[in-house]
């Protein structure tokens, strides 16, 4: 199993719109790409020097393979969709492969 893990860091003013953005859209289309069996978005409680209030959200996929179709047929896709948050928020993206769970 690998987790996706997308951390962002988006500005106050922006913050509750994206929120739900997320909740409502995004989120939801990244589960409906079939690559992922679930996401759990989480809020990061260290203040940031930088201001604005970062997330990290982690997607489950069952392997490196399914990863990598995601990247080959959605990513981009999905990644324009965020355009509307055009220099309001910064990512970075990590790839995690789970080694233990209990």
């Amino acid at each position: 199993m690998y987790i996706y893990n997308v951390t962002i860091n988006i500005i106050e003013e922006a913050h509750d719109e994206w929120v739900k953005w997320m909740k409502k859209e995004h989120i939801p289309d990244m589960l409906s790409t079939g690559k992922f069996t679930k996401a759990l978005m989480t809020r990061v409680l260290v203040q940031e020097q930088m201001g604005g209030i970062t997330y990290s959200v982690q997607y489950t996929t069952e392997s490196k393979k399914m990863l990598e179709r995601y990247y080959e047929e959605d990513a981009d896709t999905l990644r324009k969709k965020s355009a509307r948050f055009k220099d309001k928020f910064v990512a970075f993206r990590t790839e995690l492969e789970i080694i233990s769970e209990q």
